[in-house]
């Protein structure tokens, strides 16, 4: 199965992002499933989703349709993936449009981290694709807290994978207080686990990827802000050319007045004047 020019109609910002999840969205995965799989309901699917998605808001809705979806494939989950794989779509090669043209791939995304958690090496594979054309960073969240070694290998591999979305997948997916997210542990018990899964790119060619970066410090510094402040200190003749600009973002809830002050005692004056 191919259908890699296959892809999802372009959000437009005309009506609540919710809207887009409901009768428009299951007609859409219908026509991409029917030609894989012939025997696919699409009527029953397009009414049940139709149905239901009046009443729900948007994570209600995604969940709905991945539900809908698992029922109306009804096979299992190695051969349901091998489906919902070959509907993703060309790989998304800017730093934008994860959301807009991506957006139909949010229950898909749903759909491995609902369905896939006993299949670590086939979600996490289907997880790396997915982000490439849409985001894995919720979906990623259950497998770091089930499989963390295995999570946290795979993830030091994907540091240097030519995607910037998997690179950011590996700061964003991890930071413990993602918005819309529920907050996770830190990696272990240990922030130094962050800060180590990280520090490779605090220098990425991807702005996207560096805000993800400094945001996941900021994450940190709210329950280790002497930690964090300390570990970006030590780096700041190493870090590179963008190293002012991360310290700074990740850093901005204690820029101001006194902290302020104790900042520019601990860094050089580049940091604040790049």
């Amino acid at each position: 199965m191919d259908r890699s020019g296959t892809q999802g109609r372009p959000m437009t910002h005309s009506q609540p992002l919710k809207n887009y999840f409901g009768r428009e969205l299951a007609l859409t995965l219908s026509d991409l499933i029917q030609p894989l799989v012939a025997r696919f309901p699409v009527d029953s699917f397009v009414e049940a989703v139709t149905r239901q998605s009046e009443s729900l808001e948007l994570k209600g809705r995604v969940a709905m349709i991945a539900a809908e979806l698992h029922q109306a494939l009804a096979m299992p989950y190695e051969g349901s993936l091998e489906v919902l794989l070959d509907i993703l779509g060309p790989e998304n090669e800017t730093e934008q449009g994860m959301f807009t043209n991506g957006y139909f791939l949010m229950p898909v995304a749903y759909y491995v981290e609902r369905y896939g958690l006993q299949h670590f090496d086939l979600s996490m594979h289907a997880l790396y694709e997915i982000t490439k054309r849409h985001t894995s960073e919720y979906a990623i969240r259950p497998y770091l807290l089930k499989y963390e070694d295995q999570c946290l290998e795979r993830l030091k591999a994907w540091r240097t994978d030519s995607s910037l979305h998997v690179r950011r997948l590996v700061s964003e997916g991890t930071r413990p207080r993602l918005p819309w997210a529920k907050r996770i542990p830190v990696i272990k018990g240990d922030p130094s686990h962050h800060l180590a899964l990280i520090e490779p790119l605090l220098n990425d060619p991807s702005l996207y990827v560096r805000k993800s970066v400094a945001n996941h410090l900021h994450d940190l510094s709210k329950d280790y802000r002497d930690f964090v402040i300390t570990w970006l200190a030590e780096r700041q003749h190493s870090g590179g050319e963008h190293f002012p600009w991360i310290v700074r973002h990740a850093c901005r809830s204690w820029m101001k007045g006194s902290e302020m002050k104790s900042m520019h005692e601990l860094f050089s004056s580049a940091i604040f004047t790049t």
